[in-house]
């Protein structure tokens, strides 16, 4: 299991929002869905490069194969409070297909690609590893009724 890695509150929404769309889209009795989904979204963010303004989890499917971050590097970096995206870009190549749409976004929404950029990262580092359960006499020294308390309610 990986260290853990706390997603910074600036991006917490988004990230969830990213991760439950990543999970949800990836069915393995439907392996192409996923691929088919992040297809429509870079074609219209390809088409108008304000097509996900305010939608920053989508835009970050959208460019998801689009740019390849260097997770390695970026992860020194302190992002706990918002970094500019002149420290991001350096972590960032972005493949020759979506170069004229990078640029675009660049100039005109460089906020919402630096957080794209950071929730994609947060992502390929994230450790879905489940908690390991609680030692068994902690659970042994549980006083309750049943699975719940009940607090009265069902008295």
């Amino acid at each position: 299991m990986q260290s853990q890695i706390l997603i910074p509150s600036y991006l917490s929404d988004d990230f969830s929002m990213y991760l439950e769309n990543m999970e949800s889209l990836s069915d393995p009795e439907n392996p192409d869905l996923l691929a088919n989904y992040l297809n429509v979204l870079t074609a219209q963010l390809s088409l108008n490069s304000s097509t996900f303004n305010g939608l920053v989890d989508q835009l970050a499917m959208a460019i998801t194969r689009s740019v390849r971050i260097d997770s390695k590097n970026l992860a020194m970096l302190d992002v706990s409070q918002q970094p500019a995206w002149a420290d991001i870009k350096p972590f960032v190549a972005v493949h020759a297909d979506a170069r004229a749409t990078i640029t675009q976004l660049m100039e005109h929404s460089e906020h919402e690609l630096k957080t794209a950029v950071l929730i994609i990262h947060f992502y390929n580092t994230y450790d879905a590893t489940p908690l390991p359960p609680l030692p068994e006499e902690v659970e042994s020294n549980d006083d309750s009724t049943g699975p719940y308390e009940t607090y009265g309610y069902d008295e």
